[in-house]
């Protein structure tokens, strides 16, 4: 008995002690954050009343925010008052832009994903350019919302836009026409491979009943006949609601799998999910494809799925953000929207790139390759943290060039292609020409068609000084010559990119000539990564290798 009031006695003190030490702590806190504001408020105050010259005190203290927040991470913002409609136009799926959404990668803002058959992706924008300016507004130093509110306007109106593409190294400008933008969570699902028994699903994003209409669309699959395999096409989807990538995955797992975390300073954003209704579809094998454009909810279902051994991961690395993000309303209608908790997925690793964190001195922490974890699947495999996901597979996209672009830019596929389909006929079944290339090819040359690269700014350049400082024959004689042999290497690009020129061909004639399910399935064809996963899927010792080398 006095044992056990020792004991008890021990327990209180010990409870008191822990109390005791958070209190202070606490009250340490407190102290501290009244400080700072105490000498912020006499800063701010002396500023915007003394200062040589009359400062709005608005952007005054906005510049103070946004200046704070620049050493955190990329997504913790500041939403003033008159951004607030804006964000929820956004959020709601419906609205006047050119498709497109925007992020961070390293101090750069990018487009992670250009959504399929709106203005960005028809001109060619791709997951991964850098944003320069929009409508002669230079971006550098703002955050992806601001950049993404510059990209809405009405439908019909017009919006200039400059991007960057690494692997030109060139700026690039694109005038477009905002459109009204309609996203759907499933934008195209099917049967394919020779015996219709493969399921595809291109998920646009993870909005709301995006788990219940996939879920929909499996029961259709397995009811429409021989359901062996499934396609789930993240390319391009940013993301969305996490409940949602976790209800996805719930239809594949068995119940009581740990498959998401999140860890925050607070315990009140430390959450554990974990996989609770019987799974539909627990042996059904399954491809995921992503590629730069897959980011968020995208990733955590691909991360998943990969650190199960759940399915077989093909396409490029996924974009990396493994931060949670909540908003929090302030005064006079503004919020905050801030990081709060980072993901885990079963492996234990994050899917946050690691140079993507700041210091407070507001300077970029970049990290070598060499502090990337290595990780393991369920069957052993080895994985690595800070770098998104990388696939299993990978297939990586195709290199730009600057033909490719001036060919979309100016619309070059769909006019050709346009005017051949007239002269044939109006029939939608018209079949392709077999020598469509030669006859794009020749319209190409007989309508002076060119292309401006450094070289054309040099001999520019050159010409210029030229006129200046000298009038001799011989030198305006070369000058012509490399000009004709710079003509030349522009006719020999068209033949050396004959393949990606043939491809982009095809995709507007099928474009043009067929209803919407009936293109979408024709494109299907030629997908590569799509044609990887059927034949992944459809060899069980393929499929199997992957999982359990």
């Amino acid at each position: 008995m006095k044992y056990a009031g020792r004991l008890a006695a021990l327990l209180i003190l010990t409870v008191f002690l822990i109390t005791s030490v958070a209190f202070v702590k606490n009250n340490d806190l407190f102290f501290q954050i009244k400080k700072q504001l105490t000498i912020f408020s006499d800063v701010y105050r002396e500023v915007a009343t003394q200062y040589v010259e009359d400062i709005s005190p608005e952007s005054l203290m906005k510049s103070s925010i946004n200046a704070m927040l620049e050493t955190l991470d990329p997504y913790t913002v500041f939403i003033d008052e008159g951004e607030q409609q804006q964000m929820e136009i956004l959020s709601s799926g419906s609205y006047g832009g050119i498709g497109i959404e925007a992020g961070f990668r390293g101090d750069e803002i990018v487009i992670i994903a250009p959504l399929e058959g709106y203005p960005a992706q028809r001109a060619g924008m791709r997951p991964g350019d850098i944003i320069v300016g929009v409508n002669d507004v230079q971006v550098r130093g703002m955050s992806p919302e601001e950049v993404q509110r510059l990209t809405l306007g009405d439908a019909g109106s017009e919006i200039q836009i400059t991007i960057r593409r690494p692997a030109l190294e060139e700026d690039i400008t694109f005038n477009l026409v905002r459109e009204r933008i309609e996203v759907n969570n499933i934008n195209f699902a099917t049967k394919l491979g020779e015996n219709n028994n493969l399921g595809y699903i291109h998920l646009a994003r993870f909005g709301q009943q995006t788990a219940e209409e996939v879920r929909n669309q499996l029961i259709e699959f397995s009811q429409s006949g021989t359901f062996d395999g499934l396609i789930l096409d993240l390319r391009n989807n940013p993301g969305g609601l996490l409940n949602e990538a976790v209800d996805l995955i719930d239809k594949f797992i068995e119940p009581g799998v740990t498959i998401v975390e999140t860890r925050g300073r607070s315990e009140n954003h430390n959450s554990t999910m974990v996989t609770s209704e019987p799974a539909m579809f627990e042996d059904l094998p399954i491809a995921v494809l992503i590629n730069e454009g897959s980011a968020s909810a995208s990733e955590i279902v691909a991360g998943v799925f990969q650190d199960l051994d759940r399915a077989v991961i093909i396409g490029e690395n996924s974009f990396g953000k493994g931060l949670v993000q909540t908003v929090r309303p302030l005064s006079y209608n503004t919020s905050l929207k801030i990081t709060i908790s980072k993901y885990y997925i079963p492996s234990g690793r994050s899917i946050q790139p690691l140079e993507t964190s700041h210091r407070v001195d507001g300077t970029s922490s970049v990290a070598a390759d060499s502090l990337r974890r290595a990780f393991r699947t369920k069957n052993g495999r080895v994985v690595f943290d800070g770098d998104g996901i990388e696939p299993d597979i990978p297939l990586p996209g195709h290199a730009s060039s600057l033909l490719e672009l001036a060919l979309q830019q100016s619309n070059r596929y769909f006019f050709f292609v346009n005017d051949m389909i007239s002269k044939m006929g109006e029939s939608s079944d018209v079949e392709m020409p077999d020598d469509l290339f030669k006859q794009f090819t020749r319209s190409l040359v007989e309508e002076g068609f060119t292309f401006e690269t450094p070289v054309d700014r040099h001999l520019a350049a050159i010409e210029a000084n030229m006129e200046n400082f000298s009038k001799e024959e011989s030198a305006q004689s070369n000058l012509e010559e490399l000009k004709a042999l710079l003509r030349d290497y522009k006719i020999s690009q068209i033949y050396d990119n004959q393949e990606m020129i043939e491809r982009n061909l095809h995709i507007e004639w099928i474009t043009q000539t067929l209803g919407e399910n009936r293109r979408n399935e024709a494109l299907l064809q030629i997908d590569e990564p799509v044609l990887k996963a059927l034949q992944t899927l459809l060899n069980p010792y393929e499929y199997q290798t992957v999982l359990r080398p």
